[in-house]
């Protein structure tokens, strides 16, 4: 039978400066690193319409759940990555799965688009409509993961950012 974990005040104290350290959010339990596995899908379709031999290191990335990305990490406070996002509100998990095969759906689409020898005009258009998807949806979990009231919002204005520029 799992007990939920009692904790002081103290503890609290403890537990989120812990994580503040860690670049783990203490109101969400959840770490914007995760992000960074698909930054890297992200920039490696940037990347085709100047480097068509790039093509082949996007077709060996493969999605990694949160757990996954986190397992397989280097960083030394991993553990503690994983720990939190199991003590994170359900809601918040949900939302950010939710978001993570949304956009593991988009990349293998880009993938299976790009598997099939196409010109590299029509390669470099399937790259740049995926990273446009990709972007924003990216932008939505940072949200999820930073506990912004409005994350509904964070798609809008990551592309109000973007055409800023």
């Amino acid at each position: 039978m799992n007990l939920p974990r009692q904790h002081s005040a103290e503890d609290d104290d403890s537990r989120t400066s812990r994580l503040a350290r860690a670049n783990i959010n203490p109101v969400t339990g959840l770490a914007t690193d995760y992000l960074n596995h698909f930054n890297e899908a992200i920039m490696l379709l940037e990347m085709l319409e100047t480097c068509p031999e790039c093509i082949g290191d996007f077709r060996a990335w493969r999605p990694l759940s949160y757990r996954e990305h986190f397992a397989g990490s280097k960083l030394r406070d991993r553990a503690l990555a994983i720990e939190a996002y199991e003590d994170a509100s359900p809601e918040a998990r949900q939302n950010l799965d939710t978001l993570t095969d949304k956009m593991c759906t988009v990349l293998e689409a880009a993938h299976a688009a790009l598997s099939g020898g196409l010109a590299p005009a029509a390669a470099a258009e399937i790259a740049y409509r995926s990273v446009v998807r990709l972007k924003l949806l990216v932008a939505h979990a940072g949200a999820v993961i930073n506990g912004e009231a409005d994350a509904d919002r964070a798609p809008q204005a990551a592309v109000d950012r973007l055409l800023k520029r």
